[in-house]
C-alpha cells in the first residue's frame, strides 16, 4: 500500500491505539476525559484533545466499513423522530431500524415536515439501495404524505405501540446527550450521531436473547468484522 493511501501516515501514534481511543469512546458512555484515563492506565499518555481529534478524524470513516460490511438489513423498517434541542432551538432527529434492531440511519433536521419526511426516505433508500416490505412509523401525518410519494407500493403501519423498537434505539443517543450536554449545532450532532448510531448499534447484540454461547460467538464475530476493517483494535496490554 502506498504512503499515501494510509489513513494514519504522520500520526505519532500507532494505529491500534487512534482505533482503541475512539471505539472506546462510542461503544460505550465514557467522556473524552474517561478515555484518556483508561488509556492512561495502560501506559498510553494523549490528551483528551487528541482523541476528540482522533474521533472526528477517523469515527466516521469507522462507522462507514462497519456499515459496508454488515449484511442486508431487514426488510420491516421502524421510523421514529424525537426532538433534541440545540442552542435553544428545536430540532429532530430522525431514525430508521429494522426487526432485528440494526441502526440503518440518523438525519437531523429543523422540521418534521413532509418534506423533511421526503429528505430521510431519499436519505435512506440511497444509503441502502433497496426498498422495504413494510414501514412501521406513528401517527405523524408527515410519513403518509411521503410515503405515498416516494414508497406508493411498500405497506405502511402507523401505531403509536408498534413503532417501540424504534423508540427504545434513541436511548443511547440520549445517555449521550445528557453526557454530552447537549450538541453545540445540528452539523456537530449529525456527525456525532452518524458515527456513534453505528458503531454503538454494531456491538448491541441483545444479550437477553442469547446463551452464553451464542452472546460469545456473536460477540466474537463483532470483533471479526471490526478488526477486519481496523475499525476495532486488539486490547492494548
Amino acid at each position: 500500500m502506498s504512503t499515501t493511501s494510509n489513513p494514519y501516515r504522520r500520526y505519532r501514534f500507532p494505529a491500534e491505539i487512534i482505533n482503541q481511543a475512539v471505539w472506546l469512546y462510542h461503544c460505550f458512555s465514557l467522556s473524552l476525559r474517561d478515555v484518556e484515563l483508561v488509556l492512561a492506565a495502560r501506559g498510553v499518555a494523549v490528551s483528551y484533545e487528541t482523541i476528540r481529534e482522533w474521533s472526528l478524524r477517523f469515527g466516521l470513516t469507522y462507522a462507514k466499513m462497519l456499515k459496508q460490511r454488515r449484511p442486508q438489513p431487514g426488510d420491516k423498517w421502524f421510523l421514529d423522530e424525537v426532538f433534541v434541542r440545540i442552542r435553544g432551538k428545536l430540532h429532530y432527529l430522525w431514525r430508521a431500524v429494522d426487526q432485528h434492531g440494526n441502526v440503518l440511519d440518523v438525519l437531523v433536521q429543523s422540521r418534521r415536515t413532509m418534506k423533511a419526511a421526503k429528505r430521510f426516505f431519499r436519505k435512506l433508500l440511497k444509503d441502502l439501495r433497496y426498498v422495504p416490505r413494510v414501514i412501521v412509523t406513528d401517527k405523524l401525518g408527515s410519513y403518509g404524505a411521503a410515503k405515498r410519494e416516494i414508497l406508493p407500493g411498500v405497506e405502511h403501519r402507523q401505531s403509536r405501540y408498534l413503532n417501540n423498537r424504534c423508540e427504545v434505539s434513541h436511548q443511547p443517543t440520549r445517555r449521550r446527550e445528557r453526557h454530552m450536554r447537549r450538541f453545540k449545532s445540528a452539523r456537530h450532532a449529525q456527525q456525532f450521531l452518524s458515527t456513534h448510531s453505528l458503531i454503538h448499534n454494531h456491538f448491541q447484540l441483545r444479550r437477553h436473547r442469547l446463551s452464553a454461547y451464542e452472546y460469545r460467538a456473536a460477540r466474537e464475530h463483532a470483533f471479526h468484522l471490526a478488526r477486519y476493517d481496523r475499525c476495532c483494535p486488539r486490547v492494548i496490554a
